[in-house]
């Protein structure tokens, strides 16, 4: 069955009117969407600049010579307690085994018999510090502690300089967006709690009648643009004997 060709005509014309309305509705106080969005856009600039940390990765990598199943537990007792008090002790650093080892990703790389150490930390230089002593004690004291001996240190880990979570232009892109939203929707609510008549078509829609004639607002400009044109006229009627 056909649906009635007035009816579709007139959602049309009244989703025109919807996204007209919408348009000067945003128009008229864009001015709010600009300073909330500056505003938004230079909290996140300042919070990505000086309340942001810098962390730094440093990795270092050994060779355990042992089948996949044993190179787990020795994986997990690179981060146990009795070889990171030796890695604190030695590194001379104020935190404890627990906080150190948080700070430590063991991983096999595909799952081969070489395992990556890598540490973050604030500090560039500490983090391939911490890497290369946790490497080398676990070497030392794997003997003592399980009778084994086949770990060589493939390579030092290096002061790498770049911070791993260094994205202020992500920040300030997300902050952007945030402050567009918000303003726009700052915006859309005074507009929503606004009683007064702003259009014709407000005015039909409220009274139920259509708009006959509607008044020009008047302003300094048009009235004195009026007095001039009536200055010109009398002036012209004068010389041409009209007075």
């Amino acid at each position: 069955m056909r649906g009635n060709p007035t009816n579709y005509s007139q959602k049309q014309v009244a989703k025109e009117i919807n996204l007209k309305e919408l348009y000067h509705v945003i128009k008229g106080r864009f001015w709010i969407v600009i300073l909330i969005t500056l505003l938004a856009t230079s909290a996140g600039a300042i919070y990505s600049t000086f309340f942001t940390t810098p962390l730094y990765q440093s990795s270092t990598k050994i060779i355990i010579d042992a089948d996949a199943e044993y190179r787990k537990t020795l994986q997990v007792i690179i981060k146990d307690s009795t070889v990171l008090e030796k890695v604190v002790k030695e590194l001379g650093i104020e935190r404890s085994s627990e906080a150190l080892a948080g700070q430590i990703t063991v991983a096999s790389i595909d799952n081969s018999q070489v395992v990556s150490i890598s540490v973050v930390d604030s500090d560039p230089n500490q983090a391939a510090k911490i890497a290369n002593t946790t490497a080398k004690v676990f070497k030392d004291e794997i003997p003592n502690i399980i009778d084994f001996n086949k770990v060589t240190i493939l390579s030092d880990a290096k002061v790498f300089p770049f911070p791993i979570n260094e994205n202020q232009n992500r920040t300030i892109m997300i902050s952007f967006v945030l402050g567009l939203i918000i303003g726009i929707g700052l915006v859309l609510l005074l507009d929503s709690l606004d009683d007064s008549i702003k259009s014709e078509y407000e005015v039909e829609e409220l009274l139920g009648l259509p708009v006959i004639g509607t008044v020009s607002k008047m302003n300094n400009k048009n009235v004195k643009k009026k007095n001039n044109s009536y200055s010109e006229l009398e002036i012209r009627g004068e010389t041409i004997g009209l007075k």
